[in-house]
């Protein structure tokens, strides 16, 4: 069997068995690709059609088996495939990740990449915070692209620092990334940091109903990373509003907060109709990112 044969046979078991996607690939050819050239250790960017060094190397029955063994796990656990390489990749940067996190895969990191928020920071920039931080990986993006500037990553789970940590040692960001754990904006150490020119986020937002609907690769995931209803809400909104509460005290006064909030645009504009925002263009369209200055959250 060679190295194509058996990506095309693993995307047919992954495709047969129904699974959910999103956690860094969208389909069951590109998992199965990703699982497969991780399991025999080959290069993750490898062309898997004529043009490519690996499409037709021949595999051992070793090898075959390897790779088999692992679809079975992600195919009986339900589990985010990143959970069981204990690894994920965000615009072309690698991180660690396990249970303790949910898969990165803000479109926050494209903007970061790309310069979609450029136009709205100013030279002052010099302060960003990365507010539920997670594995890190947004924290980390910024301080590689922005040389320059003091980054601080915040979360409320020990757990997530803890991974988070992880990702700053392997990215040798020790001397320009400081983890936290506060509670939102709450905690004085945090505060002590600001105030910050960027602060970004991507909080726990997801709705209620959403939430029971969620398919089981989700489910797998740190649930107070998802469920935006905690303090009592139905429309994923909870912990925004405590945010959008108090993020003007922690903002320059040329500052912006960048924020997250995926498929719930309808919810967001139900709960903030008097808000000024701007959405930002990514590559899921203009209405999952939006941008907010201090100005406008203290109008």
């Amino acid at each position: 069997m060679t190295l194509l044969e058996l990506v095309n046979s693993c995307a047919k078991q992954l495709g047969d068995a129904h699974l959910s996607f999103g956690h860094g690939t969208q389909n069951a050819f590109d998992e199965a690709a990703w699982l497969v050239l991780w399991r025999l250790g080959l290069p993750l960017d490898s062309a898997l059609d004529n043009t490519g060094d690996y499409a037709d190397k021949p595999l051992s029955d070793e090898d075959v088996e390897q790779v088999q063994a692992l679809v079975r796990e992600r195919i009986q656990t339900r589990k985010p495939a990143a959970y069981l390489t204990h690894e994920a990749w965000l615009e072309g940067f690698a991180f660690y990740v396990d249970e303790r996190v949910i898969v990165p895969r803000s479109l926050i990191a494209e903007l970061l990449v790309h310069g979609g928020m450029d136009y709205f920071l100013s030279p002052s920039t010099h302060k960003v915070l990365d507010l539920c931080t997670g594995n890190g990986s947004l924290a980390i993006i910024a301080a590689h692209v922005f040389p320059d500037i003091d980054v601080t990553g915040a979360d409320f789970s020990e757990d997530a620092l803890a991974v988070a940590s992880i990702n700053v040692e392997k990215h040798q960001l020790q001397k320009r990334l400081v983890l936290l754990q506060s509670d939102g904006l709450q905690a004085p150490a945090l505060q002590s940091r600001g105030p910050f020119d960027l602060i970004v986020c991507n909080p726990p937002y997801v709705n209620a109903n959403s939430m029971a609907e969620l398919p089981p690769e989700y489910l797998a995931e740190p649930t107070m990373a998802l469920d935006g209803n905690t303090a009592g809400g139905s429309d994923g909104m909870d912990f925004v509003r405590s945010l959008l509460q108090n993020a003007a005290a922690q903002l320059s006064p040329h500052g912006v907060l960048v924020l997250e909030i995926g498929n719930e645009r309808p919810y967001f504009e139900a709960a903030f109709p008097l808000l000024e925002v701007v959405w930002l263009e990514t590559s899921a369209g203009e209405d999952q990112v939006c941008l907010i200055t201090h100005a406008a959250l203290t109008s």
